[in-house]
């Protein structure tokens, strides 16, 4: 397939500084989501900063990386710019793949830029697992997502959404056909609407949510919504996180 992997990495978090440079089995954290994700069909993985290191790690290292401005208010922007900077436009498929997922599975990556080929009209894409666990389903910072009859996203909530009205205890999901789904935090994209979405004014629901996806469904546009079979594995977020992977790549 032909498509992007953009990686969007800064020296951002709080809970784990310096994160994209975390070492994981002698290699920066972002090198090794790099390196999964070129076993992807991708046709290139670039990973977009605004920081000296990171760039300085990935040559180091062989990943291809390019420098983007310090001021973006969110990774889309960041990704926007990235496109300029690569030539890309139109119909050009991008996936993002955030830069703290080294775990990140290659047939995930493949998915969501193959289904922007299937659903034309879709100008966006992501994935979502199902959701069985109450504790999770009723979780805010679990994100659901419903779907129409073509796997085309209709929302995206904090909320437990579906609500089944007839469980046999209040909280409960539903199960078959009506079962709740988790959503992935994965993108793919067309290049054309990534590089004007950053125009787009932001959604009410957005802002109540939380979601920057929502802003996309309130203008109208559509996100095509992959189902994988398994949950995908751990990101990094936490120092807990990061010995966990840690021991994961020793082993």
């Amino acid at each position: 397939m032909s498509y992007t992997v953009l990686i969007p990495a800064r020296m951002a978090s709080s809970r784990l500084p310096d994160k994209p440079l975390a070492d994981i089995g002698g290699l920066p954290m972002v090198v090794r989501v790099a390196q999964r994700a070129a076993l992807s069909g991708a046709r290139q993985v670039v990973v977009a900063t605004d920081s000296e290191r990171i760039l300085s790690a990935c040559e180091q290292h062989g990943t291809r990386a390019i420098m983007t401005r310090a001021d973006h208010p969110t990774g889309s922007d960041r990704l926007a710019e990235a496109c300029q900077i690569l030539g890309l436009d139109g119909d050009d498929r991008i996936v993002n793949v955030q830069g703290d997922e080294p775990l990140i599975d290659p047939t995930l990556i493949d998915a969501c830029a193959q289904l922007l080929t299937e659903l034309p009209d879709c100008v966006m894409s992501t994935a979502a697992h199902g959701l069985d666990d109450p504790t999770h389903f009723v979780n805010p910072n679990v994100v659901k997502v419903v779907t129409d009859a073509l796997g085309r996203a209709l929302y995206f909530s904090r909320a437990p959404i579906p609500w089944w009205r007839d469980a046999p205890q209040a909280g409960q999901p539903a199960t078959g056909a009506g079962a709740p789904q988790r959503h992935i935090g994965i993108y793919g994209y067309r290049a054309g609407f990534l590089r004007r979405f950053p125009q787009l004014p932001p959604s009410p629901l957005e802002t109540v949510e939380s979601l920057e996806q929502l802003r996309v469904l309130w203008h109208g546009e559509r996100i095509a919504v992959h189902t994988a079979e398994h949950a995908p594995g751990a990101g990094v977020d936490t120092p807990e996180d990061l010995a966990r992977v840690r021991a994961m790549f020793s082993n």
